[in-house]
């Protein structure tokens, strides 16, 4: 029960500072204010609004909001988001273009696991869609999960990438965000093993902890000055009584959230204090480019507890994955089997989350494939982000991206692959 009641509290503080902010927002904007002009009350309001926002926006799940794209005839065509398989911890969805034919390109986005929602990769979705057919991971809430579900570690996580990777079909082209990297490598691994067949085309690796020792940052350091046990004892809750995953234990996103803030402080205070001040003076917006930033970055999602202590046990400080030792059920998956599978690794050259070196391990522990279908890119003066959204992935690793996928493509055959259909 106290863990139930420390989540509850956790809750219960963000929505008094919603509940500050509405309160001051509503306070300060009165119109008789306007009989004794003060520079205190536009302050107290901008401070409300921005407040208000800020906390509300920590547990609603942001919409994908990609409506239309250009098509290639001069038209704009409207994009539908669907669900072609649906899993208790996770979906695999797919961004459908309307009245467009298949595309050559077929991406599989695996998105992170690690306190946002896959809209996060938002802007990548948007900038292949004219392109490539996109299929994404969709990872759900572990708050939302019901206990009766069971477990969910990164075995499981790995085999939902199995199972996602054998229904869309071996002309996939997979890209693995950040967090997900190693395990998406796992997953390619165990394919060739178990299902050669099921095997993805090509496999890119953008920004991902293959060898956290490769390269140290603050995550790893942390990692290695907290033990397990106080680890578990530090962050793991249960869920409160407000969700229907009551009961289970989690890793909150808030906790999350206070860590990846606490990370850059001074940049976060600059930029709320910058916000207040232009809602002060009438100069904010509302899709200006704080809010467009902070609406996602602030919603966050649980992880559950057993897939966030086997990521720092077994990722960061086993390094199972960087010395090609990690067990799916008691069986070694030998990242050496891969033969066929083209790979590709990006990193930013300023990423202090997954530092240069981290995940171009992995090119050497492709030990069974030949050198000419592996391939790697630093990207100077990215960070973390700019390797997968902004100026850095528009202009220069998105192209090297899609040549890499053009690459390794077969001929064009006659008539396009129907892509797959919703599971029934």
């Amino acid at each position: 029960m106290k863990g139930m009641m420390s989540y509850d509290l956790m809750e219960t503080i963000r929505n008094t500072n919603e509940w500050m902010g509405a309160s001051a927002r509503a306070m300060a904007s009165y119109p008789v204010w306007g009989l004794t002009p003060h520079p205190m009350f536009k302050l107290l309001s901008a401070w409300g609004r921005v407040t208000e926002r800020s906390f509300a926006r920590m547990v609603i799940k942001p919409d994908w909001g990609i409506r239309s794209i250009p098509g290639a005839d001069g038209r704009d065509h409207t994009v539908e988001v669907e669900t072609l398989l649906d899993k208790p911890f996770g979906s695999l969805v797919h961004f459908k273009v309307q009245g467009r034919a298949p595309m050559a390109r077929r991406v599989l986005l695996v998105a992170p696991m690690s306190g946002h929602y896959a809209t996060l990769l938002r802007s990548t979705v948007a900038s292949l869609l004219p392109d490539c057919e996109v299929y994404v991971t969709d990872w759900h809430n572990a708050r939302d999960i019901p206990v009766s579900e069971g477990k969910f570690d990164i075995e499981d996580y790995t085999l939902y990438l199995v199972d996602f990777m054998r229904f869309l079909g071996s002309d996939i082209n997979v890209i693995a965000v950040c967090q997900p990297a190693p395990l998406t490598l796992a997953a390619t691994a165990y394919l060739a093993e178990a299902d050669p067949a099921a095997q993805p085309r090509t496999l890119t690796l953008i920004g991902g902890p293959i060898d956290p020792d490769a390269a140290a940052t603050e995550v790893t350091d942390f990692g290695r000055r907290v033990t397990m046990g106080q680890l578990e004892q530090l962050v793991i809750q249960r869920v409160g009584f407000k969700y229907k995953g009551a009961g289970r234990m989690v890793y909150p996103g808030l906790m999350q959230l206070a860590s990846f803030i606490s990370m850059n402080m001074e940049k976060h205070a600059d930029a709320f204090q910058k916000k207040i001040v232009a809602e002060a003076k009438g100069e904010g917006s509302e899709r200006d480019h704080h809010n467009v930033f902070y609406d996602e970055y602030l919603s966050v999602m649980d992880m559950t507890a057993e897939f966030y202590l086997s990521t720092v046990e077994r990722i960061f400080k086993g390094l199972e994955i960087a010395q090609n030792r990690f067990t799916i059920e008691g069986k070694r998956v030998d990242i050496g089997k891969i033969t066929s599978v083209a790979v590709h690794t990006v990193e930013g050259g300023h990423d202090d989350i997954s530092a240069p070196g981290q995940c171009v391990a992995a090119l050497k522990l492709l030990t069974g494939l030949p050198e000419a279908k592996k391939a790697q890119h630093l990207e100077p003066g990215a960070g973390h982000y700019g390797i997968f959204a902004g100026s850095s992935w528009r202009k220069n690793i998105r192209p090297l991206i899609l040549e890499f996928i053009d690459a390794n493509a077969p001929e064009a055959p006659k008539g396009s692959r129907k892509p797959p259909v919703r599971a029934a």
